[in-house]
């Protein structure tokens, strides 16, 4: 993975550990929080993360699958941003708040 400046670490699920406690060690894939014409963005600005594959595509609670599932990675993405540019406007950017 490349930079990211969200509580990530190749190997272990973010949202494993945010929603279930569980800090195990298992394999990952980088997800951007924001996709489609904000993809390049989330490369640029380090929203990244990285999932288990059962919260990144194939479960119910998968954040291609799941919407409830991606929003808690892209207020988390948006607070990330916010506090490390603090004097950028997330949403001019991005083009919607997530909070």
């Amino acid at each position: 993975m490349s930079k990211t400046i969200m509580k990530t670490r190749k190997n272990e699920c973010y949202l494993c550990q945010k929603l279930l406690g569980i800090f195990e060690e298992c394999e990952t894939e980088e997800h951007h929080a924001f996709d489609g014409p904000n993809r390049k963005l989330s490369e640029h600005f380090g929203l990244k993360v990285n999932l288990c594959l059962g919260h990144h595509r194939t479960t119910d609670q998968a954040v291609h699958n799941n919407i409830e599932m991606l929003r808690i990675v892209q207020r988390d993405a948006q607070e990330a941003f916010e506090e490390k540019y603090p004097d950028l406007d997330f949403r001019a950017i991005f083009g919607r708040n997530y909070l």
